[in-house]
């Protein structure tokens, strides 16, 4: 699983790109399902690394305040779609 952390990573921001150049483009209800399937990609390492601790204690913090800043994006976005 170590080996794979960074390629998820990499994927999820990528979709999270996506989503938000897509919901730029042609709505937020195009673009929100990029970015939940990006935040659920960047899920999985931050758990990984969540059970690793001490040895990823930097990236924790890091990954704490991106995470907050995507889901409040996310919810923001769904609330404009109404």
């Amino acid at each position: 699983m170590k080996k794979y952390i960074r390629e998820i990573e990499t994927a999820g921001m990528v979709l999270l790109a996506i989503g938000v150049i897509v919901a730029l483009i042609w709505g937020y209800g195009y673009g929100a399902w990029p970015c939940g399937m990006g935040l659920a990609l960047l899920l999985i390492p931050f758990l990984y690394k969540a059970f690793h601790w001490k040895e990823y204690e930097r990236e924790n913090k890091r990954y704490i305040v991106i995470l907050l800043i995507c889901i409040l994006l996310l919810f923001l976005q769904m609330l404009r779609m109404r």
